[in-house]
């Protein structure tokens, strides 16, 4: 029988330690390459999803800025027609304004005039009225 020396043991003992790294190297490379795949079609299914998500997006921004800008000219055109009434509103006001007074108040002191002759007529008081709790009740005098 042959022995063995303490060389040959130690070679032996490394060896097999050797063969437990590779093996336990091997099994973790092999999950690596499944994780990497599973990235891979992660990635690519995202793409797939992304790319039409953003081209919406981007119809969705053109159309806002389309509105925008319908907008804005809407606004110009209130802010143009609010002008051109202010300026209608002063230029009324200054050519009728002046002689339109002058037409109510000589109404106004023609019928002054006409009803001063009928003093002896005594206007009719209008009832007194008072809330009580939410109700108007009419009261006589």
């Amino acid at each position: 029988m042959q022995t063995v020396s303490g060389g040959e043991v130690a070679g032996i003992i490394v060896a097999v330690f050797w063969a437990i790294l590779v093996s336990f190297l091997a099994v973790a490379l092999v999950r690596l390459a499944q994780t990497l795949r599973a990235t891979t079609k992660l990635v690519a299914d995202v793409t797939d999803q992304a790319v039409p998500l953003l081209a919406d997006a981007s119809t969705a921004v053109r159309s806002a800025q389309t509105q925008i800008d319908r907008v804005d000219a809407i606004a110009s055109d209130v802010q143009e027609v609010t002008s051109n009434a202010s300026a209608l509103s002063t230029t009324v006001a200054s050519t009728f304004g002046g002689p339109l007074v002058k037409v109510a108040a000589f109404g106004y002191g023609v019928r002054r005039a006409l009803g001063g002759r009928k003093e002896d007529a005594v206007p009719a008081k209008a009832p007194r009225r008072t809330v009580i709790v939410g109700r108007v009740r009419g009261k006589r005098d």
